[in-house]
Formats: structure tokens, C-alpha cells, sequence
């Protein structure tokens, strides 16, 4: 009778025994992820071509300007928007991956199962950094659909143009992201046991199921609304240099 050979014991965080390319999955998040990293970075510290006309960039909303502040006003607000938006998201994700393959094989060994503490210790518990920025999160929402509104007011009148669409489609994805949150499900009604014997039961009932809608698509939304303010930030820095025109629309 022919045995199985003994399986390998590993030894160090992140090895793992598959044979098979698993990181290929992680190189679009990586590149992707990174890449806006780096654009965002690089257009967030330079401090200027963030407004055109009607058009705020999504980077410097809400626009503080202080005389004593000589650096670039988005530094002032971007880390709220940040430790909640997609980048949180896509962190998380990269990070659940990555350590997922040889949680199993970690898990099945003595000292660490003795250890082991789950999210509530580092670095798992970075998968629930975002969660805390969630109220921070809605706050800036109202501030990106108040810049919209602006945006439909060229010189006193209504007008549409095409930044005004892309703002609009960006903030409608942020949105559909943010009310997508794992959290605010949660919050919601993710914890109770009974809806029914619950206060306000049916209408936070109708609403946990209006969000879990929504959450089943919460990393459609997360890479959706990623890209929607890359672009949102390229177009206001093109029309701001004058490559593009804005096509106006109405």
C-alpha cells in the first residue's frame, strides 16, 4: 500500500506549501493599488491645479486655507478620507490575501493556536482600521455632494458640463462604497439575533437588507469608486494646464 509522504512543517510568516502561482491573483491589486498610491501622493502634495472653474478635485475637499499652513492644503484632510475610502478597502484585501496562505498551516500548530488573538492584535487587526473612519467617511461625503451642487453652477447659472458628470458619477460610487461598509451593515442590524423583538425592528430590518444588497458588491464598488477619483483628480489637473477642454453639455 502506497503512503503519502509527510507533509512539510513551515516555518516563517508567509511560507506556505502550495505549489501552484497563488500570487498572480495579488498582481493586479498590487500594481493597481500602488499606482494610484503613488499618483495620489504625488498630486496631493503638489498644491496646485485642484480647482477649474465650478470644479473641485475630490484630493482637497473640503478646501482649508490657512496663512500659516505653507504646504499643500490637501495634507490637512487627506488622512480622513484615506483611512476610510477604497485604499482602505484594497489594504485590506492585500493584506487578508497575503497572510491567508499560510494562516491554515500556522493555525495547526500548537504555539501559535495558544497565541493566537485573531483581529485584535497586530498585524490582523489593520483589517479594522477602516472601520473607525467610518463616520469621518459620511462627513466627507456631504462635503463631495455640496462641491457637485457647485459644480452644476457656471457663473450664476445652471450648466452641465463633462467635469460636472464625472463628479457626479464619483461621489455616486464613494456613496454607493461608503453605505456598502461591512460597519454600517452592521451597526445597522448585523449584530441583533431578532429583528422582531427588537426596537424598530422591521424598518432597520428593511434597511440591513437594502445594505447587504449593497455589501454583496462592496469591492465592485471599492475598485469603481479607486478609478472614478483618479480620473476625477486627472481631468481637473488637464483642464487646469489646458490640455482639455470642458465639453459643456447644457
Amino acid at each position: 500500500m502506497a503512503s503519502s509522504p509527510a507533509p512539510t512543517r513551515t516555518t516563517q510568516l508567509g511560507e506556505t506549501q502550495r505549489r501552484d502561482a497563488w500570487w498572480l491573483e495579488l498582481l493586479p491589486v498590487i500594481i493597481l493599488f500602488g499606482g494610484f498610491g503613488i499618483y495620489a501622493t504625488l498630486r496631493a502634495i503638489e498644491g496646485k491645479f485642484y480647482e477649474w472653474g465650478p470644479y473641485l478635485s475630490p484630493f482637497y475637499s473640503p478646501l482649508l486655507s490657512f496663512s500659516w499652513w505653507r504646504f499643500s492644503p490637501a495634507i490637512l484632510i487627506l488622512g480622513a478620507p484615506l483611512g476610510s475610502a477604497p485604499l482602505a478597502t484594497t489594504t485590506q484585501s492585500l493584506l487578508s490575501r497575503f497572510l491567508s496562505r499560510s494562516a491554515r498551516l500556522y493555525c495547526g500548530r500548537t504555539g501559535f493556536r495558544k497565541n493566537y488573538r485573531g483581529e485584535t492584535s497586530f498585524p490582523f487587526i489593520l483589517q479594522n482600521v477602516h472601520r473607525y473612519f467610518l463616520y469621518l467617511a459620511i462627513l466627507f461625503l456631504c462635503f463631495l455632494w455640496y462641491d457637485v451642487f457647485k459644480a452644476f453652477n457656471f457663473g450664476g447659472k445652471f450648466g452641465v458640463g463633462l467635469g460636472t458628470v464625472i463628479m457626479l458619477v464619483n461621489v455616486c460610487l464613494l456613496t454607493l462604497y461608503t453605505f456598502s461598509c461591512h460597519s454600517l451593515r452592521h451597526i445597522v442590524g448585523g449584530k441583533l439575533d431578532c429583528f422582531s423583538c427588537s426596537t424598530f425592528g422591521p424598518p432597520r430590518h428593511s434597511a440591513w437588507s437594502f445594505l447587504t444588497v449593497l455589501n454583496e458588491r462592496h469591492m465592485v464598488w471599492a475598485w469603481s469608486s479607486l478609478i472614478s477619483v483618479g480620473l476625477h483628480r486627472f481631468l481637473h489637473r488637464m483642464l487646469k494646464v489646458g490640455v482639455f477642454k470642458d465639453l459643456r453639455l447644457l
